[in-house]
């Protein structure tokens, strides 16, 4: 279905993971070979890290660079897609290179470069980095309401919302967040979605997004990054929600 399509990006250099290089590289092939579906097949790297990157034998086939150096270092040898920045970036990119711009969770919409895309943080080390429902609720209905694109990243670890003992905090569920999208496009409050931790109702929500629904959802969340790009495969299979395997 088109709502899991292409959703997952690999983050799989980015923390609590954090793999080495070679290792997130050798998973990313295995992934480009295996096809899933859900997965964009795009690979997030920091740009210092794309030295790195370069002397690999293997070149994933798209990469999204996350500006983590004072400026944008040189780019146009490898197939980078999209650019994420902070809200003070100011420059121009290469023609068909997406940028996110990263923006605070909230009810209003940050000017940022024209043709932008915007990026939510969901969580992080913690628990002071998890937006309230509310907080991202009101991202989302904003999004919706201007028409602007976005990308999550940081967080999102299960499908289901779920309470992480380690940080005392309520870790969002990457389905939660999909589907509060689509009842704001719906014109509905998308906090209670974002809120549940009742699975089968997420589940009987899921299946009753009609396609209208989830190509508008879909066109204003573009991707979320996920350190594993497995378990939303997993969770997703669980669920019931997909058939396939890999």
């Amino acid at each position: 279905m088109i709502l899991y399509r292409a959703l997952v990006d690999d983050a799989g250099l980015f923390p609590p993971t954090s793999l080495h290089m070679s290792e997130a590289l050798a998973r990313h092939r295995r992934d480009e070979e295996g096809g899933s579906a859900v997965l964009t097949h795009r690979f997030l790297c920091p740009a210092g890290r794309l030295d790195a990157l370069r002397r690999s034998e293997y070149v994933p086939r798209a990469i999204g660079m996350i500006v983590d150096t004072p400026e944008i270092p040189d780019f146009e040898d490898l197939p980078v897609t999209s650019v994420e920045v902070r809200a003070d970036f100011e420059g121009k990119l290469p023609s068909g290179v997406r940028l996110f711009v990263e923006v605070p969770a909230g009810r209003s919409l940050p000017e940022v470069p024209e043709g932008a895309a915007l990026k939510v943080r969901c969580g992080g080390a913690s628990a002071e980095a998890f937006p309230p429902a509310e907080r991202l609720g009101a991202f989302i209905g904003a999004c919706v309401r201007d028409d602007r694109p976005f990308k999550a990243t940081a967080g999102l670890h299960h499908a289901v919302r779920h309470f992480d003992p380690t940080l005392g905090v309520d870790r969002h569920g990457f389905l939660n967040l999909l589907l509060a999208v689509c009842e704001a496009v719906e014109r509905r409050d998308p906090v209670p979605v974002l809120r549940t931790t009742d699975v089968g109702h997420l589940v009987r929500l899921a299946r009753a997004v009609s396609d209208g629904t989830a190509g508008r959802a879909r066109r204003l969340l573009l991707s979320y990054g996920s350190c594993s790009t497995a378990t939303p495969v997993d969770d997703l299979r669980t669920l019931g929600l997909i058939e396939e395997t890999a």
